[in-house]
């Protein structure tokens, strides 16, 4: 480690001491189940909602909003008003229907239990670790939530999820906690004025929890964080107010929004920092990239919204990240900081660090559209995994998109079939290049049924989220993906979802030609989840064997 990360890290112990002194809640629960070695952790949700919980066209949406106009404090002095508006639900909290609501409320969201699964590579169940719901919370239906990830040292693996301020419930079956405020960043332009910590939950390999309050991700969600060195690596998205383009770089509150989003660096233990604290790891910016159309530099965005991640890794000490969702920037992947060096120093010194597209990954507009108006391909990135410095795996989960009526039975756009699924990416003089798709067996678009769940709503495969994986000494590559979906439902995100798992040849660069379900490059769904049930992340059980 060079100097100045060693400094960082005895100034990092220090402040988290001085939090724990200053009583940061952590919480150990050592009667909890204890991790097998060489298994898998599933993180999963469940939907404990009512018909009670919701009365159309009565309930007041987000909880606590006011109407009105709000005066947002400028930097340069003086306010600018800016509207607020509230809305009433049109569904109950019967499921799945009251993830309609997302067509009232923009902010929509019901707070549920969070599982991790011990499973084995077969997907079998070995036990559940319940994470209680007094400590902290996912949000049901956010689908870009709840990743799981095995620290750098394999002692450990990491999640986020809501703690609620005081006066503010850590509890299932509260509304719009997602799309919160966190309650170091308040942006008085947001509807939903609950105040949550956007927090990141640590579980060891004997199924101990410490958790970490952060203030970054106002008005948005955490996604994932991985502990690298004694620290946590985060990303997330944030401004879900209503601010401007203007606005977000001309008030006081836009200003802390930017500097509060994107990747992050938390203190394990310490006490939530606030702005100008908030330790944000670099800016990328689309004016940053030339487009290929033009030979010009992009026009900006929105401040901030081009951080908009949601995948993460940390391989070879270099810290990656990727963007796939949203309208601003650039769907690709990233990487944080320099190779080799996990971001590290004060918010001055993370703030200056770089973000830059991987080379050879794509360049065109999230938006589909460029400066001049023609369509241009774009590619929807989750979660990603290296099997060796020059083989890179990329979940796309694909855009979602329900095909009505079906063709030939299958539901997918030419954008889902053509692209998601489980890309394989290599690296050849300097630049990464996209060798095949693995789809054989996902059965992309094709709908499939689940017991005691509505036969209309019934959802295909899309492509798939987060993802890891090992390398066998035969240079036979496992993977395992959690599945994206297409659906006619309210909310995606709600849809029960698939583990699935597949094979690969380290060295190929084509695909295998599949010739049966155990064969290499044939997609198994090794566990399925069921009606108002959700899969979110999957990584390799902590160990306390494990090597940094």
């Amino acid at each position: 480690m060079n100097k100045q990360f060693v400094a960082f890290l005895f100034a990092a112990a220090a402040a988290a001491a001085a939090a724990a002194a200053a009583g940061v809640r952590a919480e150990d629960h050592s009667d909890q189940l204890a991790f097998r070695p060489d298994t898998l952790v599933l993180s999963r949700s469940v939907y404990e909602g009512t018909a009670s919980l919701l009365v159309p066209g009565v309930t007041v949406l987000p909880p606590g909003c006011v109407a009105g106009t709000v005066n947002v404090p400028l930097i340069a002095g003086g306010t600018v008003p800016v509207a607020v508006t509230c809305s009433t639900p049109i569904a109950d909290g019967t499921f799945p229907g009251v993830f309609n609501n997302s067509a009232a409320d923009g902010h929509f969201g019901i707070t549920s239990p969070i599982f991790l699964d011990n499973l084995t590579a077969d997907g079998h169940l070995i036990g559940t670790l319940p994470i209680p719901t007094n400590e902290i919370v996912t949000s049901f239906s956010s689908k870009s939530e709840l990743a799981v990830n095995r620290s750098v040292d394999g002692k450990s693996i990491t999640f986020m999820g809501y703690r609620g301020a005081p006066g503010f419930p850590t509890a299932v079956n509260v509304f719009d906690v997602s799309n919160a405020n966190s309650p170091g960043v308040i942006d008085p332009t947001n509807a939903a004025v609950g105040q949550y910590y956007r927090s990141v939950a640590e579980v060891d390999s004997r199924g101990h929890l410490r958790i970490t309050e952060g203030n970054a991700y106002s008005g948005d969600n955490g996604r994932a964080a991985i502990k690298g060195h004694g620290l946590y690596y985060t990303v997330g998205n944030d401004n879900s107010g209503n601010l401007s383009k203007k606005q977000t770089t001309t008030t006081i509150v836009g200003e802390e929004l930017v500097r509060s989003t994107g990747a992050e660096l938390l203190v394990p233990g310490q006490a939530p920092p606030v702005p100008p604290n908030i330790n944000k790891i670099g800016d990328f910016e689309i004016n940053q990239v030339i487009e290929p159309s033009t030979g010009l530099p992009y026009a900006l965005d929105k401040a901030g919204k081009d951080n908009n991640f949601r995948g993460m890794t940390i391989f070879k000490d270099t810290l990656y990240v990727t963007k796939g969702s949203g309208g601003n920037g650039i769907n690709t992947v990233y990487q944080v900081g320099s190779a080799g060096v996990l971001p590290a120093g004060d918010t001055a010194a993370l703030a200056a660090l770089p973000i830059t597209i991987l080379p050879g990954f794509p360049h065109t507009l999230a938006s589909g559209v460029s400066s001049t108006g023609a369509a241009t391909p774009v590619a929807y990135p989750f979660g990603i995994w290296f099997a060796n410095p020059k083989t890179l795996y990329v979940c796309d989960e694909g855009d979602g998109t329900l095909v009505s009526p079906p063709v030939n039975g299958n539901v997918a756009d030419a954008t889902s079939l053509a692209t998601a699924g489980v890309q394989k990416w290599t690296l050849v003089n300097g630049a990464w290049q996209m060798d095949y798709v693995l789809q054989n067996g996902l059965n992309i678009g094709v709908p499939y049924t689940i017991a005691n769940y509505p036969a209309d709503l019934s959802p295909a495969t899309g492509g798939c989220r987060n993802i890891t994986g090992h390398v066998g000494q035969d240079g036979i590559v496992t993977l395992y993906a959690v599945t994206s979906t297409i659906s006619a439902s309210g909310d995606q995100g709600a849809d029960p979802n698939l583990l699935v798992k597949v094979t690969d040849r380290l060295d190929a660069t084509t695909p295998a030609k599949s010739s049966g379900k155990d064969s290499l490059g044939h997609f198994v769904t090794i566990r399925a989840a069921r009606a108002g049930e959700v899969f979110r992340g999957v990584a390799f059980a902590p160990a306390d064997d494990g090597e940094d």
